[in-house]
């Protein structure tokens, strides 16, 4: 018998392809199919009329969750002027990652050392407003401040010793940042 090389080849690459196609790998997938899931309860959906809107300059706390009982904020002097015992900052000593407290509310807060416009870039995570704008943060003498896209100043903190800042957004709200 005489057989070609190409021929030879033709016939090998023919069995290999026949046996691949007989294969029963996956013939299992299609018999252990799960059992369909019930769909949950469903309640019944009520409307109800809100509150009309508090005013401009007004805060309603019983509109905003209460903290925890173990957080404290250090409140902040009216003229704006850094509190008594406030410590000077550095960059590097608010660079990280911070736990951020807003009105009860919490989320992560990074400070990298990267230039960023007249600061340092900054990424809330899961934060609520107006916090979740954050883009960049700088710090002079006692004051944190942290800016939104525009470089508006959206919170000002003062250290309040050890790792943790405190202090209040610009519309308001108490915020403190820990670590």
């Amino acid at each position: 018998m005489n057989f070609s090389k190409t021929g030879l080849v033709a016939v090998s690459l023919a069995v290999l392809v026949a046996s691949g196609c007989s294969t029963s790998r996956f013939s299992s997938m299609d018999q252990d199919q799960p059992a369909p899931l019930q769909p949950a309860p469903a309640g019944q959906v009520t409307g109800n009329q809100l509150p009309p809107p508090a005013a401009p300059g007004t805060t309603d706390p019983s509109q905003f969750p209460t903290a925890p009982a173990n957080t404290q904020v250090a409140s902040l002097p009216p003229d704006g002027a850094a509190p008594a015992g406030a410590a000077d900052l550095t960059a590097a000593s608010v660079a990280g990652v911070w736990n951020a407290s807003v009105s009860g509310q919490s989320c992560k807060v990074a400070t990298p050392q990267t230039k960023f416009g007249a600061g340092y870039r900054a990424g809330p995570l899961h934060c609520p407003a107006p916090i979740d704008g954050i883009k960049s943060w700088n710090v002079a003498g006692k004051q944190l401040t942290l800016y939104d896209e525009s470089g508006g100043t959206l919170a000002r903190l003062y250290s309040s010793g050890g790792e943790k800042f405190d202090g209040q957004t610009s519309n308001g709200l108490p915020i403190s940042l820990t670590r």
